[in-house]
């Protein structure tokens, strides 16, 4: 299954997320298909940026976000 999740990246104690596109078989930190934006918690404000129309082109092909995605996608505005 293929699903919409974040990718951690940046320094310890310092996370840093990039929203991918990725099979679900393959381990957080490992392999994706696309990215499709990014999310840094630790700036202040809180950076979020997220290409709607990629985002809508996967979840009409059967991609299903995690449940932070989905929370991050509804505050983004891309998705209901």
């Amino acid at each position: 299954m293929v699903k919409i999740r974040l990718r951690r990246m940046g320094a310890k104690k310092a996370p840093f997320y990039r929203i991918v596109v990725a099979d679900s078989r393959y381990p957080r930190n490992g392999r994706f298909i696309e990215e499709v934006g990014y999310y840094n918690p630790v700036a202040e404000p809180i950076e979020l940026k997220v290409d709607a129309e990629k985002v809508k082109k996967w979840i009409g092909n059967g991609a299903q976000p995690t449940d932070t995605v989905k929370a991050l996608l509804k505050k983004a505005n891309v998705i209901d």
